[in-house]
């Protein structure tokens, strides 16, 4: 393990391996912590899990995408070999957690499952996707009936027989429904506010064009209030080759929407009477991202792409309860939450929310603490393929800096 006035950083996923290769590329010696493997948050999604992005959006540094499908979509194995390949080299201890940090002696102390260490610099990099989040409502369902979170979700054949409720609709939820219906099981989806669009159009995919409007380099000032950081990303899926998949497309296939889950009395599940709102909130949204498109090809000269507006959606008939005595399981897919409070002692060093308080994710709080990684950190693409390595080029910089 490392001793006083090293740089440690935290997980070895896409953003703790981006900022492990600029360490390295500056002369910066440091070890990287995993508490699992390499790539441990990918290893536990679903087993026909993909990426929603586009192969050529892998972007980290010095380990872009270089295979023979820039325009298909990874598998779940194929994301954690790609970053395998990348961590090739880098100073990575695997199976060691870090269990508390705090600051001491003009730097940090760390604990850890293989001891205390002390550093001068910390980078934490423990994903976008920390603490699977239920709301209330979840403590009401009848003890007898499994419920899971997304991470624990494997296959439809590991799940008990009978039908399935899943709640949340953003990309996961609506994967997962759509897997669990074409597995010929009878499928619910609680649904809530989300946006969409389609999955290609003007003959290039989604991610083309919220990379080309602008749409992706967002900044967290920019978004309308505190509560956007936590709203869905686009609905779409990459899996069998990439397609639409939103309301509509779920409906049409055959699976049940509800409004959003309240909670249940016994054997009874409650829905609000919602569902139409939330889906013209997708709209709405889906309409915003039709309007940037159409100016940035005003702007540089370009046809516009035809998007057609979508059909009207009538929620009548969606079901307001549901006798749950039929159902095998139900599988929260509501989002996550972060978790840095809760081994992190460092006062004041996050907002309300639990995120980071930071300027280009050096904390505020205490010099030589720095995050990457983190769910719209600096921009909306902090956390993705495509964008954690411009995080983790200006985190290493500044550590660097720090320690001349």
């Amino acid at each position: 393990m490392p001793d006083g006035g090293d740089v440690v950083v935290i997980g070895a996923g896409q953003a703790g391996l981006a900022v492990s290769h600029e360490l390295s590329t500056r002369g910066e010696a440091h070890v990287v912590l995993e508490r699992g493997r390499v790539a441990e948050t990918w290893r536990r999604r679903w087993d026909s899990f993909c990426l929603v992005t586009p192969n050529w959006t892998v972007r980290l540094p010095g380990g872009w995408y270089e295979g023979d499908d820039p325009d298909g979509f990874m598998g779940r194995d194929e994301v954690v070999a790609h970053l395998e390949r990348y961590a090739a080299g880098a100073p990575v201890r695997e199976g060691v957690e870090a269990t508390a940090l705090r600051r001491a002696n003009g730097g940090f102390a760390l604990e850890t499952t293989a001891g205390e260490l002390a550093a001068r610099a910390v980078v934490v990099t423990t994903g976008a996707y920390q603490r699977p989040h239920r709301p209330p409502a979840a403590a009401t369902l009848p003890p007898d009936l499994l419920a899971r979170d997304a991470d624990d979700y494997r296959n439809p054949d590991a799940l008990p027989a009978g039908a399935v409720l899943v709640v949340g609709s953003g990309q996961s939820g609506c994967q997962i429904a759509e897997e669990l219906y074409l597995a010929g099981r009878d499928t619910y989806l609680a649904c809530g506010r989300a946006p969409w669009s389609a999955r290609y159009f003007g003959g290039r995919d989604l991610l083309w064009w919220v990379l080309e409007t602008g749409f992706l380099d967002q900044t967290v000032d920019k978004l309308p209030s505190p509560e956007a950081l936590l709203a869905a990303n686009i609905q779409a899926s990459g899996y069998g080759g990439g397609h639409d998949l939103h309301y509509r497309t779920l409906r049409a296939l055959g699976v049940t929407l509800t409004g959003h889950f309240l909670g249940a009395s016994g054997h009874t599940a409650r829905f609000a009477d919602d569902l139409a709102r939330s889906v013209a909130w997708g709209d709405a949204r889906r309409g915003e991202l039709k309007g940037l498109v159409e100016r940035t090809c005003d702007a540089r000269g370009w046809e516009p792409p035809e998007l057609p507006d979508p059909e009207p959606f009538v929620a009548d008939g969606a079901p307001e309860e549901l006798g749950l005595e039929r159902f095998g399981a139900v599988i929260f897919s509501t989002g996550y939450r972060p978790d840095y409070a809760r081994w992190i002692d460092v006062p004041g060093a996050f907002d309300e929310r639990g995120f980071p308080l930071h300027g280009d994710g050096a904390s505020t709080a205490a010099a030589g603490l720095y995050f990457a990684g983190v769910h719209f950190l600096r921009k909306r693409k902090s956390s993705l393929l495509v964008g954690v390595g411009e995080d983790a080029t200006l985190v290493a910089e500044s550590v660097v800096g720090t320690g001349d």
